[in-house]
């Protein structure tokens, strides 16, 4: 992979809507070479999946969310990763991730009342070998996410720029 390939990821990650003529002026490459590197990196498998961040307090129909800390048991040969995967497996569970500090892993988890989350803990995640303890916050308000602003801006009003 190249410098040029990592701007395109780049550029991808902030708008995977982006068009392939509009990637190809920003790095100096014909849109062909463009569809042609991102086909290698989509087959690769480093660009994995496109998305779309949603805002779904606007929608109505919002959800609760929660971060599930965990302290788990390490399996012999296997670390921490067959719980991880497991966790991984189940709907309401949108990240999983291998910590540093006190828990081992921390989980997004998604659900439309905090009884479904609170359920979802004590029933599935309390419930599977390895986990010795868990702790949870819950996610009031989201001001940011994947690099997306919520913060509703007047037109032309800019933000401070800083490295």
């Amino acid at each position: 992979m190249d410098e040029k390939d990592g701007l395109i990821l780049k550029i991808l990650e902030d708008n995977c809507k982006t068009s392939e003529q509009e990637i190809a002026d920003m790095v100096d490459l014909d849109a062909t070479e463009v569809a042609e590197r991102i086909a290698v990196l989509e087959k690769r498998g480093i660009i994995r999946k496109y998305t779309a961040v949603i805002d779904w307090d606007r929608t109505g129909g919002g959800q609760v969310a929660a971060i599930l800390e965990l302290k788990v048991t390490p399996e012999r040969g296997f670390g921490f990763d067959r719980v991880a995967e497991r966790l991984a497996r189940f709907r309401q569970v949108r990240s999983v991730r291998l910590i540093s500090g006190v828990y081992d892993l921390e989980l997004l988890v998604i659900g439309t009342t905090i009884h479904d989350i609170t359920g979802f803990v004590a029933e599935h995640v309390a419930a599977i070998e390895g986990i010795k303890e868990t702790g949870t916050i819950l996610i009031m308000k989201t001001y940011k996410e994947n690099g997306q602003m919520y913060f509703d801006r007047k037109e032309g009003e800019r933000l401070p720029y800083s490295f």
